[in-house]
């Protein structure tokens, strides 16, 4: 084949070829940087939209374990609260209980177990008014406390259609004071409710005995109540631990998961960077040996 002063062809073959090595070398480098080798629309349309939804379920469950830690917080004061109430041999519930058993005994000054019992009715009024975290209080519900309460557990998405999860709390089983004098503990059976039960008047007489009996029997009745109460949100506790956990590890197993579509192999990037670096240098030099056979026909017309 003659040699043209117009068309060059080994030059338009290595320009060509220098061009492809240039844009190879550009996405090499782009993948290298960001780490990945998805990361527009345009590098793989179905592995970038289905990270994206990914990514933003992601969000949804970061907020979803937000909220997990607020419930948690928020039902652990409570628990900790009816507990409390509950008491043991030195307050609550329990002594209330021991203490009624005691003013059973005849001749007994009734007077003085009075002066324990009020101070246990203050003090578990004031461990219920206490059990408030973020300006929620299941246990001293007012007129304003809602019938219900949503604790956010859990986030999924079939398809376009997200659901939330949540956990169903009735607040009049945690109640011990109400507004309306409802709860546990505020409640009138028979002569008093528990937050109102005083013995001072009562003698050894056969009626105030059996009047006796009926606060034991209704100290006994809120133990167990309480107790119950107390026992749910127990439960209610650990499924909210087991629902943090699994969220936290599905969100890894998300963030695997998008890593495994998009994450780029920088061991073998690396490699493809050298070898193309290599092929753009051979690239340049056959560029200027196809340029210098123009100028080699220069010499003939000397």
């Amino acid at each position: 084949m003659g040699s043209s002063l117009l068309t060059n062809s080994s030059a338009m073959t290595a320009l060509q070829t220098l061009r492809n090595v240039s844009t190879q070398l550009a996405t090499t480098q782009n993948r290298i940087s960001t780490g990945q080798r998805v990361s527009t629309a345009s590098d793989n349309a179905a592995y970038w939209s289905i990270a994206t939804s990914m990514r933003a379920d992601n969000a949804a469950l970061s907020a979803v374990s937000d909220s997990l830690g607020l419930s948690a917080a928020t039902v652990d004061t409570e628990y900790t609260a009816l507990t409390a109430v509950v008491g043991d041999s030195t307050g609550g519930l329990t002594k209330l209980q021991a203490l009624l058993v005691e003013a059973k005994t005849a001749g007994i000054d009734r007077t003085k177990i009075q002066a324990d019992i009020t101070q246990i009715q203050q003090q578990m009024k004031g461990t219920a008014n206490a059990a408030t975290f973020n300006g929620v209080n299941w246990l001293s519900a007012t007129a304003t406390t809602p019938a219900t309460f949503n604790l956010v557990s859990s986030f999924s998405r079939v398809g376009g259609t997200p659901t939330i999860g949540s956990i169903t709390l009735t607040i009049a089983n945690y109640s011990l004071y109400t507004a309306t004098q409802t709860g546990i503990l505020d409640k009138v059976n028979g002569a008093a409710s528990i937050d109102t039960i005083s013995i001072s008047a009562l003698t050894d007489s056969t009626a105030d005995m059996t009047t006796l009996d009926g606060y034991i029997a209704q100290v006994t009745t809120a133990i167990n109540s309480v107790a119950s109460a107390a026992a749910d949100l127990g439960a209610v506790k650990n499924r909210i631990s087991t629902n943090t956990e699994f969220v936290k590890t599905l969100m890894d197993s998300v963030d695997r998961g998008v890593g495994q579509l998009v994450d780029a192999d920088m061991n073998a990037e690396s490699t493809r960077l050298q070898a193309l670096q290599t092929q753009q240098q051979l690239g340049v030099q056959a560029l200027s040996i196809a340029n210098q056979n123009s100028q080699s026909i220069l010499s003939l017309f000397r």
